[in-house]
């Protein structure tokens, strides 16, 4: 008997096209008033980017959980090791605004793994089942799904914030499809360069400056193709920060994230 053919390329995700809507459940915010003091105190400190007062609230069994495992140095104090997991160091350090944006997530979700440590931001609750032959009929990952952030997402026909909405979806999942730029955007076909004429109707009126994010491109559950504002939605995985909460209140334990 010939041999079967050997593995071949990865399958390239399916084109866009209608799916199966999946409804979501977006995670319960957490109840607890000491948790919401405690936020609000990291953002102060994140605004201020003040390490010395952020390294009190880390706790001393800090962990940082990556691809290739604990990533935390046992010789390091736990400030350094959230340090390196998150980026504080240098002048332009992103950690302090994951930090600001860590402060601003109300959710929390338990981590079985280790006792007592919840992680944020917290996942909704959908079909798992349903979603596990979505991917495979789509040829996706999970990478590729996102839910919204709040219970009506506009979808529109171009990057404007004023374009046509061409659907209204609830709380169900959104394919998002891979970068590319939106109609009007810098670097888009019939794009004018900066200096140019006026955009044209639907195009933004002010293109997005450095470290703007831009739309992102969607495919609906009905096939209808158009954009959403980026912080419109959530991923479905994304990097966490996780918690711990003893008598002296509650404090950073660790960090989902990195290779």
């Amino acid at each position: 008997a010939q041999p079967g053919p050997g593995p071949g390329p990865p399958a390239q995700p399916s084109p866009p096209r209608p799916y199966s809507s999946i409804a979501v459940t977006p995670p319960a915010q957490s109840a607890d008033p000491s948790f919401s003091a405690f936020r609000q105190q990291l953002g102060e400190i994140a605004g201020r980017k003040d390490r010395v007062a952020l390294a009190g609230l880390v706790a001393p069994g800090f962990f940082w959980l990556a691809d290739r495992g604990d990533k935390a140095d046992r010789k390091k104090a736990p400030i350094d090791n959230l340090a390196r997991a998150i980026g504080l160091d240098g002048a332009d350090a992103d950690g302090w605004e994951l930090l600001t944006h860590a402060a601003a997530e109300p959710t929390l979700k338990a981590f079985p793994p280790k006792t007592g440590v919840v992680c944020a931001p917290a996942a909704p609750t959908l079909d798992d089942k349903a979603f596990e032959q979505l991917l495979k009929s789509s040829r996706t990952d999970v990478f590729d799904w996102a839910w919204p952030a709040t219970s009506s997402l506009p979808v529109r026909s171009g990057a404007a914030a004023d374009a046509p909405v061409v659907e209204t979806l609830g709380s169900v999942l959104v394919r998002v499809l891979p970068d590319e730029a939106p109609p009007g955007a810098p670097g888009a076909p019939g794009a004018q360069p900066a200096g140019g004429p006026a955009p044209a109707a639907g195009a933004p009126a002010v293109q997005p400056g450095p470290g703007a994010v831009p739309p992102l491109k969607v495919v609906t559950p009905s096939g209808k193709i158009g954009w959403v504002s980026a912080d419109a939605v959530q991923p479905l995985v994304s990097d966490q920060l996780c918690y711990v909460k003893d008598a002296s209140g509650w404090k950073i334990g660790g960090y989902l994230g990195g290779e």
